[in-house]
């Protein structure tokens, strides 16, 4: 029921540009194994081999953590409407922050957000569909306000004092490089 590709094709990038949510997953070497939901416009295709995620303010900052001792990440699309799939991107991933040489390039492929706290790029080594036949139909309301209204609320400073406060370190008290 599962396939396995190199590469995504045209049928896969399709497949992602309709989905409303991805997960992210992450595990350090050690401690927990952290999935985070993610929507918004954050997601892009930069090349069969290659995407790209906007990683806005949240509250915890795992993902950041766990690439600086293991770069393995997975994400996960799956089709939550009428035909079943489930799309899972493995490889080796990459924080980009402000500091970054790429951070120029990297925001070019995505609105502004005062949130922005870094970018992901995963290099893929594996692409693999699977049925998704067990997962149940839902149906997107619309994206939630929230967060961009929290964030331009708190503006840029506010926005990285809640980085001191919140962000430095993982659950597993593992540094987060943001700074």
């Amino acid at each position: 029921m599962s396939e396995q590709f190199t590469a995504l094709s045209e049928k896969h990038i399709s497949f992602i540009q309709q989905q409303a949510i991805f997960f992210v997953g992450t595990a350090a070497d050690g401690g927990l194994v952290n999935v985070s939901p993610k929507g918004m416009d954050s997601f892009r295709v930069i090349s069969p081999t290659k995407i790209i995620w906007l990683n806005l303010t949240g509250s915890g900052n795992e993902t950041a953590a766990h690439l600086l001792e293991n770069a393995r990440m997975t994400v996960m699309f799956c089709s939550f409407d009428k035909q079943p799939l489930i799309l899972r991107l493995y490889g080796s991933a990459k924080a980009i922050h402000p500091r970054d040489a790429k951070w120029d390039e990297a925001r070019s492929y995505f609105p502004e957000h005062v949130g922005t706290r870094q970018f992901f790029e995963l290099d893929l080594s594996l692409v693999q569909t699977s049925c998704g036949y067990a997962v149940p139909l839902f149906d997107t309301k619309k994206e939630r306000p929230t967060l961009q209204k929290w964030a331009k609320n708190k503006g840029q400073r506010g926005i990285e004092d809640y980085w001191k406060e919140n962000n430095l370190r993982s659950l597993n008290d593992k540094e987060t490089n943001i700074f």
